[in-house]
């Protein structure tokens, strides 16, 4: 395992030196990595995840950074791209750990394996995970822009991982997309994830930077619709909130 990681460094392509709302709870910086297994129409990343000629951030610079700012950071984000593509990231969220920072990873959830390890060896201290739709083939593909349904196995599996999972914190979040999702989606996905912690109901914002640029014309579902379906299903966890909406 340490031989293969060595050889597949992790691919770090950008780097925000404070946030205030990533890390809840946290005063944390975020680590962006590069490249994505999945090709979601309306994601905000589309440099990131096409990994289109970005410079690339040496790890060490991002520990010389953590070490320098050890007084006033509580922890690090990774997110991307897909940052469980990348073999190398235990390794590295090893390294971050024995400086003592939080960390926090945002995840597609389409590699349960890397998840379990980063459980097992206390190398994640919270796990956000997109559930993009309903778990049936045609809307999670449609979804995530991929035909591939060896992906709904892994999605599974990794939201049973969190749920099951003690010692750690964690949020599930689905992006409300109309072009994609229907009102009625949002039942099922928090059927399937009942007794989770926390859940994020996102609304979606166009933009020029998406995968798919038709989605920069899809209209976000209005806050007051957003709040009615965070209502419908607020009874099935500890936490339901609507995240970043606009009227």
């Amino acid at each position: 395992m340490e031989a293969r990681e060595k050889a597949f460094p992790v691919q770090f392509k950008g780097f925000q030196s404070v946030s205030l709302l990533d890390y809840p709870g946290k005063i944390a910086a975020i680590v962006f990595t590069g490249g994505c297994n999945f090709r979601c129409p309306f994601c905000h990343n589309r440099d990131l995840v096409l990994n289109r000629e970005l410079k690339s951030i040496e790890e060490d610079e991002i520990l010389n950074y953590l070490m320098e700012k050890k007084a006033w950071l509580d922890g690090l984000v990774v997110s991307g791209g897909e940052p469980t593509v990348q073999a190398g990231l235990p390794r590295f969220l090893e390294k971050v750990k024995n400086l003592g920072y939080f960390v926090k990873i945002d995840t597609n959830g389409s590699n349960p394996g890397m998840l379990e390890e980063m459980i097992e060896r206390k190398l994640a201290d919270y796990i956000a995970m997109d559930v993009k739709a309903p778990l049936r083939s045609d809307a999670y593909l449609k979804a995530i822009g991929i035909e591939d349904e060896r992906v709904l196995k892994n999605v599974e599996r990794s939201i049973d991982l969190l749920l099951n999972s003690n010692g750690i914190d964690y949020e599930f979040r689905t992006t409300f997309v109309p072009k994609i999702l229907r009102e009625e989606d949002i039942l099922p996905i928090a059927e399937r994830i009942k007794g989770a912690k926390k859940y994020f109901i996102q609304q979606f914002r166009p933009a020029d930077s998406l995968i798919d640029p038709s989605f920069a014309e899809v209209k976000p579902l209005p806050l007051d619709r957003l709040e009615k379906l965070r209502d419908e299903v607020a009874g099935y966890f500890k936490i339901c909130k609507v995240r970043g909406a606009r009227k």
